[in-house]
């Protein structure tokens, strides 16, 4: 059978969510590991991890049993909920890479700010930092984010913001995610195309006459 017939389709198809499920698996197994570890306290954090592998073990499942089966609308269903996927992750992978520092101490100040106090307190623990950043139009929030500070270096009186630390490494670590987002995304748009022209090819084993 040349590569590219009905059962390389659907052995390539069948890979490529076994590799899916393994990474939501791993996403769920990293989580718990965090959370039994107390490497990470929030609740949200730890939940949104989770959600995540959920999610994309479920879509692995259901493109896993359509592969197998040659369920019509399953294999639909798969490849219209990837594709909307491949497109939030390009989106998010393409910012990340186009974002400057300006629009990353921006992104700093939002995402503190929803952040809950545990979470803050954690954070600031694992950087042995406290606060954000000590700007004008944050003043308030910082000076009550140093007076909840837990970590070592408040002892000595010598802590550096954690907006500061987060910087110095934000620009790399922006660049890895959207390069892992956009390898992802492009394995993504790889099986909506292999969902695809599976779907529209003939079982051998089926009624020749039958079209599926």
């Amino acid at each position: 059978m040349v590569c590219g017939g009905f059962t390389c389709s659907k052995n390539a198809l069948c890979s490529l969510n076994v590799v899916y499920m393994l990474v939501g698996l791993l996403l769920i197994g990293v989580a718990a590991w965090g959370k039994g570890f107390g490497i990470v306290s929030s609740i949200h954090i730890i939940g949104g991890v989770i959600a995540v592998g959920v999610f994309l073990l479920l879509i692995a499942v259901v493109g896993l049993i359509g592969a197998i089966n040659h369920h019509q609308v399953m294999l639909f269903f798969y490849m219209v909920i990837l594709f909307l996927v491949f497109l939030f992750q390009f989106g998010v992978s393409c910012s990340c890479l186009a974002i400057n520092r300006d629009q990353q101490v921006k992104l700093l100040n939002s995402t503190w700010g929803i952040m809950g106090n545990a979470t803050r307190q954690d954070l600031e623990t694992r950087l042995n930092c406290c606060g954000l950043l000590n700007t004008t139009e944050a003043q308030a929030q910082f000076l009550n984010d140093v007076g909840a500070c837990h970590a070592e270096c408040k002892l000595k009186a010598s802590c550096h913001t954690c907006g500061e630390k987060m910087l110095q490494h934000s620009t790399e670590a922006l660049q890895i995610l959207g390069g892992v987002g956009l390898f992802f995304s492009f394995t993504e748009i790889l099986g909506v195309w292999l969902a695809v022209r599976y779907r529209n090819q003939k079982d051998p084993r089926a009624n020749p006459s039958a079209f599926l």
